[in-house]
């Protein structure tokens, strides 16, 4: 009983010196992070990410995260998804999808933001910004287009090449349901923010192949059973 007792109290020790010793090894300055690269920046900076990241310090690889980072990596704005890799023994490779712009719409203190089709904020806008605008009923001054909104962001990433450009606003009611108003302006009811392909090719027919006059309202949330209703006055 006392030699197993000793056996397994050296090995014990065998272990946790290997264990110790290993750690010193992998904080020793050759397994530091001496290169970055990153790839897929657009908006943010490489300055940004490392601050963000810590990897501008040097850490020890052993000590990079990273889950943890690809985390702080998202808190960017237009960061959509991060992916960090590391490659022994000092090297560590960060790729950054970045999110598109589908919209703009109006913030808190009236200033126009970028929306992604999440209805992300991803910042300031110019005025001029060849894009649809969100409308959410009831918005207030908070910013709605990442819960109650997203239908309106949703249907803006959807628009289809053939009238996306004639689009000036995607507007959404407190009951979900969409509406397109173009720069006609003509305004069709697309209802919720189901079966887009079916309806978006009903606007592409009505737009094609009929007459229209501003104020003109199409309800195509049936698309096989539009209705038309003209201005009124």
């Amino acid at each position: 009983m006392r030699r197993s007792t000793l056996v397994v109290l050296v090995l014990a020790l065998v272990v946790t010196g290997v264990v110790l010793g290993g750690r010193w090894l992998l904080h020793r300055p050759i397994f530091e992070v001496r290169h970055v690269t990153i790839t897929g920046l657009h908006h943010e900076t490489r300055a940004e990410v490392l601050a963000a990241t810590g990897l501008g310090e040097h850490p020890a690889m052993i000590d990079v995260n990273p889950g943890a980072l690809e985390r702080d990596l998202s808190r960017f704005p237009w960061v959509a998804r991060a992916r960090v890799v590391r490659h022994w023994p000092d090297t560590v490779v960060v790729s950054v999808t970045e999110a598109t712009a589908v919209a703009v719409a109006y913030g808190p203190g009236r200033r126009l933001d970028y929306v992604s089709a999440a209805g992300r904020d991803l910042g300031p806008a110019p005025l001029r910004a060849n894009l649809p605008t969100l409308v959410v009923a009831g918005a207030g001054g908070s910013w709605p287009f990442a819960s109650r909104g997203r239908a309106a962001a949703y249907v803006a990433s959807r628009l289809p090449r053939a009238f996306a450009a004639q689009v000036r606003t995607v507007s959404e009611d407190r009951l979900g349901h969409v509406t397109l108003v173009l720069t006609t302006p003509v305004r069709f009811e697309l209802g919720l923010a189901t079966n887009l392909h079916a309806k978006f090719v009903a606007v592409a027919s009505v737009i094609a192949h009929s007459t229209l006059v501003p104020g003109d309202v199409i309800d195509v949330t049936v698309p096989g059973e539009l209705a038309v209703t003209p201005p009124t006055g």
